[in-house]
């Protein structure tokens, strides 16, 4: 395939190039599909009997690496990886678990739940149970299941009506809260069938859903609940924030930045780019521009491409 010989790295055997050239390693792999990159690796082992990825990571590092490194999974695994590495050592990431099962189809998160197990050999669901507790447990092993995709796009009305009222029963018109009751809502139905639950709740509540759960709960659950509203409204407007708010102040996180652009790469990040411009005015790559810098910068541009 076009573009294995531009890959900076043995010329003689076994050796790799003093002074790596990254930029041809930016021309190579961020201009390809992932089926493509996943084709030179492929190429790569048979041309040098050497592992592509490692080979990069024994080449770069830093940011830079990660994103590189990030690019050479299938998606799956790599989402699986994220999931992975989101609960291992000390410190859960909920965050990162959060973001990937609410935002995810469900057969989405059925070849997620494949991949994990085939590269870690354990299951999914397991981890999450013994890495989490509680509410936050609940919600996340639900949304595993993957049980709001319902893309007929019919809606009860009277069931919405239902829904709504039992969610302000088990909110704001008691004293504590009935945190089943919103899981439940909030990961078995439908997007369609939320949007009209939401607004029957804000006449019957006289205020937004949103509001409700963050003053109703705390924490990772609130996290949660709020990240499912958030992609039940708009699946753009979430990941555009989520960009925003990774490079937004002092630091940048990278790794919300690298997962979701790599992530939605060959999926929806052109609306997302068109989310992201109409809420805070300004360019994804403008300020990946101003945030980021080096190789690591002309890389995430590379996949941006285009803005507006």
């Amino acid at each position: 395939m076009k573009g294995l010989g531009e890959l900076p790295f043995h010329r003689g055997p076994g050796e790799g190039i003093p002074g790596t050239n990254e930029q041809a390693i930016i021309d190579v792999l961020t201009k390809r599909s992932n089926a493509q990159r996943q084709e030179i690796a492929k190429s790569f082992k048979a041309q040098f009997g050497k592992d592509l990825t490692e080979t990069l990571k024994s080449e770069l590092s830093g940011k830079f690496e990660r994103l590189i490194i990030a690019l050479m999974y299938p998606p799956y695994s790599y989402e699986a990886k994220e999931l992975y590495d989101a609960m291992k050592g000390l410190g859960t990431k909920e965050g990162v678990i959060i973001e990937i099962l609410a935002s995810r189809t469900k057969n989405q998160l059925r070849e997620i739940m494949k991949a994990y197990e085939e590269d870690y050999g354990s299951s999914l669901e397991e981890d999450i149970q013994a890495d989490t507790s509680g509410y936050l447990e609940r919600i996340l092993v639900c949304l595993l299941q993957g049980s709001r995709d319902d893309l007929s796009g019919f809606v009860d009305p009277g069931l919405a009506l239902q829904d709504a009222q039992d969610l302000y029963a088990a909110g704001e018109k008691i004293c504590g809260t009935d945190e089943m009751k919103f899981i439940t809502i909030l990961c078995t139905r439908s997007a369609t069938h939320l949007m009209r639950v939401f607004e029957e709740y804000e006449k019957i509540a006289n205020k937004s859903i949103e509001d409700s759960i963050k003053s109703e709960t705390h924490g990772s659950l609130e996290e949660a609940m709020l990240t499912v509203v958030k992609c039940t409204r708009n699946l753009h407007s979430y990941f555009a924030e989520r960009l925003y708010y990774a490079m937004k102040g002092a630091g940048t996180r990278d790794g919300t930045l690298i997962r979701n652009i790599v992530s939605r790469s060959e999926i929806d990040l052109n609306l997302i780019k068109h989310q992201f411009n109409k809420m805070y005015g300004k360019t994804l790559s403008s300020m990946i521009m101003e945030d980021t810098s080096g190789d690591y910068k002309n890389a995430l541009l590379n996949l941006v491409g285009n803005d507006l």
